[in-house]
Parts: C-alpha cells; structure tokens; sequence
C-alpha cells in the first residue's frame, strides 16, 4: 500500500473515535491546553494525554511546551486530502450535538493550572 494511502487509513482511524473527534473539533479554534482539554471532555489527564497521542502520530495535531503545559493544535495541511478532512470537522458540530455542547463549555473553561 503507498505511504499516501496509509496515511488516509490512519487519519480515518484517528477520527473514528469519538473522544479523539470531540477534541479536534475543540482544537478547530485553535491552541488549547491539554487542561482545557480535560476540562471540557471531563476524562482523567491521561486519557486525554492518550488520545492527544494517537492524534499526533496521526499527523492531525503537533504539541508546543511550555513550562510544564503542553499546548495542542492542528498540524497544517500537507495534502489536499488533510485539507479537506479539516475543512469536514467544521461542519460536524451540526450533526454531532456533542460537538456543539464542547464549543459552548469551551469558551467558559479557565482552569488555574495554566493561565
């Protein structure tokens, strides 16, 4: 199988989930903390810590330290198919009502651990 087409396979498996959707359509508006993350999905640090992994060796998010917080968001583009398959997340929020309650918490969440 061509490296592109792995690549495809392992993007589709990574959205496949439901926690793994529910935080790249967080990270969809941009940079987050792994606290925020946390906060909204309302899972114990290492399960978001995990997801937050297969979604980087995905190739779908990079992860920025700072200090002793980890800052997520998505990975730029580098093919038309990742475009679109970013471009797709912002239209799931209306038929995945979960999506929109998250986007709705987010905004509100201001944890002390990092700001």
């Amino acid at each position: 199988m061509p490296k592109s087409a792995r690549q495809v396979e392992v993007m589709f498996r990574a959205l496949a989930d439901r926690t793994r959707l529910r935080i790249m359509h967080m990270l969809g508006g941009g940079e987050l903390c792994v606290c925020d993350i946390v906060d909204v999905l309302k899972v114990p640090q290492p399960t978001a810590s995990r997801h937050l992994a297969y979604l980087r060796r995905a190739g779908l998010v990079v992860c920025r330290k700072q200090g002793l917080w980890c800052y997520y968001r998505w990975t730029s583009p580098k093919t038309a198919f990742h475009e679109k398959l970013l471009e797709s997340l912002a239209c799931c929020c209306q038929d995945v009502p979960q999506l929109s309650r998250d986007s709705r918490r987010l905004p509100t969440c201001k944890p002390d651990c990092c700001r």
